[in-house]
């Protein structure tokens, strides 16, 4: 082989080992601080009136509750928005664990009752000892796993 020839074949071997060691930092980077998204402009519509809050009826959970890991005793109050669970700084509920993703699962509310949902998450979601594989009621005291940390929906 001529010595060109050698030469442009080392240069290319070193550009695709640079591709992938740029597409490994890449991944990395996004499980740890999340995809950049460009925040959604709506239309700002008139301010309503405000109301008061519904009040929870009766057998409906009204508090989130840690009760394993190292968040164990954090308590969040249930409204209508939804609540996700991740390593990302911008969940409700941020866990530092290694065995959680990012955006790893999510709670909302739907018809009256609370839905947990996998968001994809790499070690999965539990409710009890089921691996949650698509939006599941979560009925009141079940415990739901996300990495080390254990939840549950209370009174």
């Amino acid at each position: 082989m001529s010595e060109l020839t050698l030469l442009l074949i080392r240069l290319a071997f070193l550009a695709v080992l640079w591709f992938f060691v740029i597409a490994a930092v890449g991944v990395i980077r996004t499980d740890l601080f999340g995809s950049r998204t460009a925040p959604a402009t709506a239309p700002r519509k008139a301010a309503k009136p405000s109301r008061p809050a519904a009040k929870p009826k009766k057998g409906e959970p009204r508090q989130l509750v840690v009760t394993g890991g190292p968040l164990q005793g954090t308590t969040i109050t249930l409204s209508e928005s939804p609540i996700t669970i991740g390593r990302a700084a911008d969940a409700t509920l941020v866990v530092n664990d290694d065995y959680a993703s990012s955006r790893h699962a999510r709670l909302f509310p739907q018809d009256g009752q609370w839905i947990v949902e996998d968001l994809g998450s790499t070690n999965g979601t539990y409710l009890d000892r089921s691996k949650v594989t698509r939006p599941t009621p979560v009925p009141l005291g079940v415990p739901i796993r996300v990495g080390k940390t254990v939840i549950e929906l209370r009174k």
